[in-house]
């Protein structure tokens, strides 16, 4: 049983793991057009979960945005959270 239950939160941290990816991207494309970092912030937490961590770096030529999300097995809430994160970049648009 404890063999199973750790790998069903594999499962679900891997789960979550593609979701920052896709919103890391989908955060990274909206940062680079120019929209305002509190817009970014709430696409990239449409495409995942509200409580994702979202930082947005802006430069010249490249626009980074990581998010970093907690998870913790519904089995087991007085264990640690694993932190799962992602990083995107796209080229800034003049």
């Amino acid at each position: 049983m404890i063999v199973l239950a750790a790998a069903l939160w594999a499962i679900q941290a891997v789960g979550v793991h593609l979701e920052c990816v896709d919103a890391a991207r989908a955060g990274a494309r909206a940062a680079a057009r120019g929209e305002p970092v509190d817009q970014v912030r709430e696409v990239v937490r449409a495409a995942t979960r509200p409580d994702a961590r979202v930082e947005v770096l802006r430069g010249p030529e490249r626009t980074h945005v990581q998010v970093a999300v907690d998870v913790r097995p519904a089995w087991g809430t007085a264990f640690p959270p694993v932190q799962v994160a992602a990083t995107a970049s796209a080229a800034t648009e003049n």
